[in-house]
Protein backbone atom coordinates (compact mmCIF):
# COMPACT_ATOMS: atom_id res chain seq x y z
CA UNK A 1 0.00 0.00 0.00
CA UNK A 2 2.67 2.57 1.02
CA UNK A 3 4.37 1.90 -2.47
CA UNK A 4 1.20 2.88 -4.22
CA UNK A 5 0.75 5.90 -2.07
CA UNK A 6 3.94 7.35 -2.85
CA UNK A 7 3.12 6.84 -7.12
CA UNK A 8 0.49 8.87 -6.85
CA UNK A 9 -0.15 12.46 -8.04
CA UNK A 10 0.11 15.18 -5.80
CA UNK A 11 -2.57 18.05 -6.18
CA UNK A 12 -0.72 21.04 -7.37
CA UNK A 13 -1.17 23.84 -4.63
CA UNK A 14 0.52 27.51 -4.88
CA UNK A 15 2.75 27.85 -2.49
CA UNK A 16 1.25 30.87 -0.83
CA UNK A 17 -1.43 28.18 0.24
CA UNK A 18 1.32 25.49 1.68
CA UNK A 19 2.02 28.50 4.13
CA UNK A 20 -0.90 27.94 5.49
CA UNK A 21 -0.87 23.99 6.21
CA UNK A 22 -0.35 24.43 9.86
CA UNK A 23 -3.41 26.96 10.09
CA UNK A 24 -5.70 24.31 8.10
CA UNK A 25 -4.46 21.40 9.88
CA UNK A 26 -5.13 23.23 13.21
CA UNK A 27 -8.33 24.69 12.29
CA UNK A 28 -9.44 20.73 11.44
CA UNK A 29 -8.68 19.91 15.04
CA UNK A 30 -10.62 22.73 16.62
CA UNK A 31 -13.65 21.79 14.19
CA UNK A 32 -13.38 18.27 14.89
CA UNK A 33 -12.88 18.55 18.96
CA UNK A 34 -16.44 20.62 18.90
CA UNK A 35 -18.02 17.48 16.46
CA UNK A 36 -16.71 14.98 18.63
CA UNK A 37 -17.88 16.55 21.85
CA UNK A 38 -21.51 17.14 20.46
CA UNK A 39 -21.91 13.50 18.88
CA UNK A 40 -20.33 11.82 22.29
CA UNK A 41 -23.42 14.23 24.96
CA UNK A 42 -25.87 13.02 21.77
CA UNK A 43 -24.43 8.84 22.29
CA UNK A 44 -25.26 9.07 25.67
CA UNK A 45 -28.42 9.91 24.66
CA UNK A 46 -29.52 7.93 20.97
CA UNK A 47 -26.41 5.57 21.43
CA UNK A 48 -23.61 5.50 19.61
CA UNK A 49 -25.28 3.80 16.18
CA UNK A 50 -27.87 6.69 15.99
CA UNK A 51 -25.48 9.39 17.30
CA UNK A 52 -23.19 8.55 13.95
CA UNK A 53 -25.54 7.32 11.35
CA UNK A 54 -27.23 10.76 11.91
CA UNK A 55 -24.59 12.94 12.05
CA UNK A 56 -23.17 11.63 9.26
CA UNK A 57 -26.77 11.61 7.20
CA UNK A 58 -27.01 15.47 8.40
CA UNK A 59 -23.36 16.35 7.34
CA UNK A 60 -24.24 14.71 4.08
CA UNK A 61 -26.65 16.47 3.12
CA UNK A 62 -24.85 19.46 3.83
CA UNK A 63 -22.53 18.46 1.36
CA UNK A 64 -25.09 17.15 -1.22
CA UNK A 65 -26.41 20.98 -0.62
CA UNK A 66 -23.15 22.33 -1.58
CA UNK A 67 -22.17 20.60 -4.25
CA UNK A 68 -23.38 22.39 -7.11
CA UNK A 69 -21.65 25.60 -6.05
CA UNK A 70 -17.74 23.95 -5.86
CA UNK A 71 -17.89 22.35 -10.00
CA UNK A 72 -15.82 19.81 -8.93
CA UNK A 73 -15.84 17.02 -11.10
CA UNK A 74 -17.29 13.30 -11.26
CA UNK A 75 -14.43 11.19 -8.57
CA UNK A 76 -12.84 8.92 -10.44
CA UNK A 77 -12.27 4.91 -9.78
CA UNK A 78 -9.05 6.02 -7.48
CA UNK A 79 -10.97 8.42 -5.87
CA UNK A 80 -14.05 6.11 -5.33
CA UNK A 81 -11.88 3.73 -4.22
CA UNK A 82 -10.11 4.91 -1.42
CA UNK A 83 -12.92 7.50 -0.30
CA UNK A 84 -15.12 4.07 0.21
CA UNK A 85 -12.24 2.63 2.46
CA UNK A 86 -11.88 5.75 4.06
CA UNK A 87 -16.02 5.84 4.86
CA UNK A 88 -15.69 2.11 6.36
CA UNK A 89 -12.93 2.28 8.53
CA UNK A 90 -14.03 6.02 9.53
CA UNK A 91 -17.56 4.68 10.33
CA UNK A 92 -15.75 1.66 12.33
CA UNK A 93 -13.67 4.46 14.44
CA UNK A 94 -16.08 6.87 15.21
CA UNK A 95 -18.48 3.66 16.51
CA UNK A 96 -15.87 2.92 18.45
CA UNK A 97 -14.94 6.45 19.89
CA UNK A 98 -18.73 7.50 20.46
CA UNK A 99 -19.49 4.29 22.50
CA UNK A 100 -16.22 4.94 24.28
CA UNK A 101 -17.45 8.50 25.18
CA UNK A 102 -20.59 7.21 26.48
CA UNK A 103 -18.52 4.57 29.03
CA UNK A 104 -16.12 7.14 29.65
CA UNK A 105 -15.24 10.84 30.34
CA UNK A 106 -14.95 12.91 27.09
CA UNK A 107 -11.99 14.27 27.95
CA UNK A 108 -10.04 11.40 28.27
CA UNK A 109 -11.37 9.20 25.60
CA UNK A 110 -10.82 11.57 23.14
CA UNK A 111 -6.75 12.01 23.52
CA UNK A 112 -6.33 8.18 24.18
CA UNK A 113 -8.02 7.54 20.32
CA UNK A 114 -5.98 10.73 18.85
CA UNK A 115 -2.58 9.09 19.97
CA UNK A 116 -2.94 6.05 17.76
CA UNK A 117 -4.97 8.27 15.24
CA UNK A 118 -1.26 10.54 14.96
CA UNK A 119 0.78 7.59 15.00
CA UNK A 120 -0.07 5.83 11.84
CA UNK A 121 -0.01 8.67 9.45
CA UNK A 122 3.14 9.62 10.87
CA UNK A 123 4.94 6.11 9.95
CA UNK A 124 2.85 6.52 6.29
CA UNK A 125 4.16 9.97 5.67
CA UNK A 126 7.94 8.79 6.43
CA UNK A 127 7.57 6.31 3.42
CA UNK A 128 5.70 8.32 1.34
CA UNK A 129 7.21 11.44 1.66
CA UNK A 130 10.87 11.14 2.93
CA UNK A 131 11.39 12.36 7.12
CA UNK A 132 11.03 15.52 7.91
CA UNK A 133 12.60 18.19 8.40
CA UNK A 134 14.48 17.80 12.84
CA UNK A 135 12.21 20.39 14.19
CA UNK A 136 9.05 19.13 12.85
CA UNK A 137 9.80 15.70 14.10
CA UNK A 138 10.77 16.88 17.32
CA UNK A 139 7.04 18.57 17.14
CA UNK A 140 5.75 15.41 16.76
CA UNK A 141 7.16 13.97 19.39
CA UNK A 142 6.19 16.92 21.65
CA UNK A 143 2.35 16.61 20.20
CA UNK A 144 2.11 12.87 21.04
CA UNK A 145 3.62 13.81 24.77
CA UNK A 146 0.96 16.31 24.47
CA UNK A 147 -1.79 13.52 24.29
CA UNK A 148 -0.80 11.17 26.65
CA UNK A 149 -0.70 14.33 29.35
CA UNK A 150 -3.81 15.40 28.20
CA UNK A 151 -5.36 11.75 28.86
CA UNK A 152 -3.79 11.23 32.03
CA UNK A 153 -6.78 11.40 35.48
CA UNK A 154 -7.10 9.83 38.47
CA UNK A 155 -8.25 6.08 39.11
CA UNK A 156 -11.83 5.94 39.36
CA UNK A 157 -14.70 4.11 38.29
CA UNK A 158 -15.21 0.34 37.53
CA UNK A 159 -12.23 -1.84 36.29
CA UNK A 160 -14.78 -3.88 33.46
CA UNK A 161 -16.25 -0.41 32.26
CA UNK A 162 -12.54 1.61 32.13
CA UNK A 163 -11.25 -1.83 30.20
CA UNK A 164 -14.25 -1.67 28.09
CA UNK A 165 -14.03 2.08 26.88
CA UNK A 166 -9.90 1.90 27.01
CA UNK A 167 -10.18 -0.95 24.76
CA UNK A 168 -13.00 0.83 22.58
CA UNK A 169 -10.56 3.90 22.60
CA UNK A 170 -7.59 1.99 20.83
CA UNK A 171 -9.86 0.81 18.27
CA UNK A 172 -10.70 4.13 17.60
CA UNK A 173 -7.59 5.55 17.76
CA UNK A 174 -5.93 2.87 14.84
CA UNK A 175 -9.60 3.84 12.57
CA UNK A 176 -8.80 7.13 12.50
CA UNK A 177 -5.16 6.83 11.81
CA UNK A 178 -6.12 4.60 9.24
CA UNK A 179 -8.62 7.37 8.49
CA UNK A 180 -5.96 9.96 7.66
CA UNK A 181 -3.93 7.80 5.81
CA UNK A 182 -7.15 6.86 3.30
CA UNK A 183 -8.40 10.11 2.67
CA UNK A 184 -5.63 11.42 2.07
CA UNK A 185 -5.51 9.54 -0.94
CA UNK A 186 -8.40 9.57 -1.71
CA UNK A 187 -8.87 13.69 -1.81
CA UNK A 188 -5.25 14.23 -3.80
CA UNK A 189 -7.61 16.62 -6.27
CA UNK A 190 -10.46 16.73 -4.65
CA UNK A 191 -12.64 18.06 -1.56
CA UNK A 192 -16.13 17.58 -1.90
CA UNK A 193 -16.62 14.35 -3.97
CA UNK A 194 -14.43 12.20 -1.45
CA UNK A 195 -16.04 13.43 1.90
CA UNK A 196 -19.45 12.55 -0.11
CA UNK A 197 -18.67 9.27 -0.77
CA UNK A 198 -17.30 8.00 2.34
CA UNK A 199 -20.39 9.38 4.66
CA UNK A 200 -22.79 7.77 1.67
CA UNK A 201 -21.30 4.44 2.69
CA UNK A 202 -20.75 5.20 6.02
CA UNK A 203 -24.79 5.55 6.41
CA UNK A 204 -25.59 2.86 4.20
CA UNK A 205 -23.46 0.50 6.41
CA UNK A 206 -25.51 1.50 9.69
CA UNK A 207 -28.71 1.85 8.29
CA UNK A 208 -28.70 -1.61 7.18
CA UNK A 209 -26.83 -2.98 9.97
CA UNK A 210 -29.65 -1.24 12.28
CA UNK A 211 -32.45 -2.87 9.89
CA UNK A 212 -30.93 -6.32 10.09
CA UNK A 213 -30.66 -5.99 14.09
CA UNK A 214 -34.38 -4.13 13.92
CA UNK A 215 -32.97 -1.57 15.98
CA UNK A 216 -35.40 1.97 16.48
CA UNK A 217 -34.51 4.41 14.27
CA UNK A 218 -36.49 6.98 16.50
CA UNK A 219 -34.64 10.09 18.21
CA UNK A 220 -35.82 12.19 20.98
CA UNK A 221 -36.30 15.81 19.85
CA UNK A 222 -33.40 17.19 22.35
CA UNK A 223 -30.74 15.34 20.67
CA UNK A 224 -31.55 16.65 17.37
CA UNK A 225 -29.39 20.04 17.96
CA UNK A 226 -26.15 17.89 18.98
CA UNK A 227 -26.28 15.69 15.95
CA UNK A 228 -27.03 18.75 13.51
CA UNK A 229 -23.43 20.45 15.63
CA UNK A 230 -21.69 17.26 15.32
CA UNK A 231 -22.55 16.67 11.50
CA UNK A 232 -21.95 19.84 10.44
CA UNK A 233 -18.51 20.10 12.37
CA UNK A 234 -17.17 16.78 11.66
CA UNK A 235 -17.90 17.81 7.46
CA UNK A 236 -15.56 20.82 8.66
CA UNK A 237 -12.94 19.09 10.19
CA UNK A 238 -12.92 16.93 6.94
CA UNK A 239 -12.64 19.58 4.70
CA UNK A 240 -10.08 21.56 6.53
CA UNK A 241 -7.86 18.33 6.70
CA UNK A 242 -8.29 17.42 3.02
CA UNK A 243 -6.75 21.02 2.22
CA UNK A 244 -4.08 20.48 4.56
CA UNK A 245 -3.36 17.20 3.31
CA UNK A 246 -3.22 18.42 -0.38
CA UNK A 247 -1.23 22.02 0.47
CA UNK A 248 1.57 20.18 2.65
CA UNK A 249 2.55 16.30 4.06
CA UNK A 250 0.09 14.15 5.13
CA UNK A 251 1.84 13.32 8.83
CA UNK A 252 1.91 17.15 9.07
CA UNK A 253 -1.43 17.48 8.24
CA UNK A 254 -2.46 14.33 10.41
CA UNK A 255 -0.92 15.24 13.63
CA UNK A 256 -2.26 18.84 13.29
CA UNK A 257 -5.81 17.74 12.90
CA UNK A 258 -5.24 14.75 15.48
CA UNK A 259 -4.87 17.94 18.40
CA UNK A 260 -8.58 17.80 18.37
CA UNK A 261 -8.19 16.31 22.08
CA UNK A 262 -7.71 19.77 22.96
CA UNK A 263 -11.17 21.42 22.29
CA UNK A 264 -13.00 17.82 23.23
CA UNK A 265 -11.38 18.32 26.60
CA UNK A 266 -11.63 22.19 27.17
CA UNK A 267 -15.58 21.99 26.06
CA UNK A 268 -15.92 19.05 28.82
CA UNK A 269 -13.93 21.24 31.38
CA UNK A 270 -16.07 24.39 30.20
CA UNK A 271 -19.72 23.00 29.41
CA UNK A 272 -19.66 19.61 31.80
CA UNK A 273 -17.04 21.17 34.37
CA UNK A 274 -15.28 17.61 34.23
CA UNK A 275 -12.21 18.99 36.16
CA UNK A 276 -8.37 18.73 34.25
CA UNK A 277 -5.50 17.86 36.30
CA UNK A 278 -2.02 19.90 36.38
CA UNK A 279 -0.49 17.48 33.85
CA UNK A 280 -3.87 17.64 31.18
CA UNK A 281 -3.15 21.55 31.05
CA UNK A 282 0.87 21.01 30.79
CA UNK A 283 -0.37 18.93 27.85
CA UNK A 284 -2.41 21.20 26.52
CA UNK A 285 0.57 23.91 26.62
CA UNK A 286 2.69 21.51 25.00
CA UNK A 287 0.31 21.29 21.74
CA UNK A 288 0.67 24.72 21.60
CA UNK A 289 4.77 24.55 21.52
CA UNK A 290 4.02 22.07 18.97
CA UNK A 291 1.92 23.63 17.13
CA UNK A 292 4.49 26.81 16.83
CA UNK A 293 7.36 25.01 16.23
CA UNK A 294 5.43 22.74 13.47
CA UNK A 295 3.95 26.84 11.75
CA UNK A 296 7.39 27.87 12.02
CA UNK A 297 9.18 24.82 10.30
Amino acid sequence: MVAQLAGTRRCPYPKLLRRYTALLGLTSALSWGTGDFAGGLASRKVGAYSAVMYGEAIGLIFLITALPFTHEPFPDSHTLKWSIAAGIVGTIALLAFFEAMRLGRLSIVAPLSALLGAVIPIIVGSFVDGLPQPIVFLSFGLALVAVVLISREKDEGETNTKNRYFYLSILAGIGFGLYFVFMHEASQELVIGPIITARTSGVIAIFLYLLLKRKSFRVESRSWHLLTINGLFDVGGNAFYILAGQAGRLDVSAVLASLYPGMTVFLAWLILKEKLQSSQWFGIALALVAIILMTTA
